[in-house]
């Protein structure tokens, strides 16, 4: 909205966080690949988050885990149309609320856009609860393993294992060189088609680090041996990663090994990419994977070895993420993006004949719920003289006399009887049928605060404020009415 709307709108931040965001100085530097436009860490408030996923829906779980790892990933959506992750832990876990926090701001920190980076916590009562980014297109498991209409391209296989190697590079240069459970689950792919590494593998979980949850196949062997993490079993489980993209499959490693070693290793292929590489790169790749499942963790390599030996493979490197992975190219801020309804595209392109026969179809449905309390005296001395300017008014409109209309809407308006956004509205559309756009956005500003949560308010803000030559505030109303429209679908 514009500097003429600001003073209607509520600050996200002062909303959404119990405290300022932490934004430590240092961050500036040594980010690794550029993370702009990612919130500081913050504390949220509990209600904000419950808010946000339709109170823990069922309909919004993306992903759930067992004892090992007690916990619920639901997808939410905030009050400025911002998609979040929200991980619910069990209420056992994190007894120590000192930790948590500290452990959340540790994760909070790092800032990446090969992370699907931390954004907040909540630690209300018994509740632990972290915030990330969303990612809207899937895990490596989805695509690797149960795609719909091709398989992944090798290009873009092997720009899943640089990405993922850098990830690993980055956290490890700030010091959180451990990450629980590495698997292709923790590998998501964001609105540009990216593959980016979960930031909730970075928590320790319940037990403190000193568990995983797959198949203990899939576990390093030290981890066997004495049940701890290191950031070599990190290294053996991207080993474990990189088979996931040779294959296509979930090979165990002692599988995988047994056919490397006997040079079979074109058996580890995935058939679906049979011509699609050279027998040079696949031979490097399945070097490099044999490699980091060594069992002796100090021979095998650390991820700044790992990112020198994948750069050097990497293929169409020009060509877009989502391009490679046949996905449509996601844009947030896009208004073509956000499923405009009938008013919100008829107010986009002005056409006000078109919101004068929705306006007009919808009538006054809208005005339900609005209070109007009115004394018997009130009733019998000026109900009759407001519902005949009402009356007149909704002909005029109806039959397109909008001056006409404009003056019996205000009778009804200034004779302060009852109170009616929709009166608002469509004096508003009057106005703008006369060139009257300031009077108009005025119309359009009050029936916001009449209905705060009513879209219609916000459509015709924006046709006003285009009318006034403001495009990027009509256009960012715009998008406010269309989110608050979808979250009404939601709750619906």
């Amino acid at each position: 909205m514009g500097c003429q709307c600001s003073n209607l709108r509520l600050c996200w931040w002062s909303t959404h966080f119990k405290s300022a965001s932490l934004e430590p100085s240092d961050l500036e530097n040594d980010r690794g690949p550029s993370s702009a436009g990612v919130p500081g860490f913050g504390e949220f408030r509990l209600e904000v988050l419950r808010e946000a996923t339709m109170r823990f829906s069922a309909d919004h779980i993306v992903s759930e885990h067992g004892e090992k790892a007690p916990n619920v990933v639901y997808r939410g959506t905030l009050d400025d149309g911002r998609q979040v992750a929200v991980k619910r832990f069990n209420k056992s876990a994190w007894p120590d609320t000192r930790q948590f926090l500290e452990e959340a701001r540790a994760v909070g920190q790092l800032r990446s856009e090969r992370l699907a980076n931390l954004i907040g916590c909540c630690f209300e009562g018994d509740e632990r609860l972290l915030v990330a980014e969303f990612m809207p297109n899937e895990t490596l498991a989805k695509h690797l393993f149960h795609w719909d209409s091709q398989p992944m391209k090798w290009a873009m296989r092997l720009r899943v294992a640089l990405y993922l190697a850098q990830a690993l590079e980055y956290c490890s240069s700030r010091g959180r060189a451990i990450y629980h459970d590495l698997n292709a689950y923790r590998v998501l792919f964001d609105q540009d088609g990216n593959p980016r590494l979960s930031c909730f593998g970075l928590m320790k979980n319940s037990r403190d680090g000193k568990s995983y949850s797959t198949n203990l196949a899939f576990t390093p062997p030290e981890y066997m041996r004495t049940g701890r993490v290191t950031p070599e079993s990190v290294v053996y489980s991207f080993g474990t990663l990189v088979l996931d993209l040779l294959s296509g499959k979930h090979i165990p490693p002692s599988h995988a090994l047994d056919l490397i070693r006997g040079k079979n290793f074109l058996m580890l292929m995935d058939s679906c990419l049979e011509g699609h590489f050279s027998n040079d790169d696949g031979t490097e790749l399945v070097r490099l994977a044999s490699r980091c499942l060594q069992y002796e963790p100090r021979e095998r390599p650390n991820a700044k070895s790992l990112v020198t030996a994948l750069t050097s493979l990497q293929k169409e490197t020009e060509v877009p993420s989502y391009e490679l992975m046949n996905i449509p190219r996601g844009n947030p801020s896009s208004i073509q993006q956000l499923s405009l309804t009938p008013l919100g595209e008829a107010c986009s392109r002005m056409d006000l004949t078109a919101i004068h026969e929705i306006l007009d179809k919808v009538g006054y449905k809208d005005d339900e719920g609005i209070a109007n309390e009115l004394s018997f005296q009130m009733w019998t001395d000026q109900m009759q003289e407001t519902l005949n300017s009402k009356k007149h008014g909704d002909s005029a409109f109806r039959g397109k006399d909008f001056t006409t209309a404009i003056d019996y809407y205000t009778q009804f308006i200034d004779g302060g009887t009852m109170i009616s956004p929709t009166m608002f509205a469509r004096r508003c559309l009057s106005y703008l049928m006369n060139d009257m756009p300031q009077q108009a956005l005025g119309d359009a500003m009050q029936a916001q605060v009449i209905s705060p949560e009513w879209s219609t308010a916000y459509y015709l803000q924006a046709a006003a404020l285009r009318a006034l030559g403001m495009e990027t505030d009509a256009q960012e109303t715009l998008k406010d009415g269309t989110l608050l429209e979808a979250k009404k679908n939601i709750r619906n």
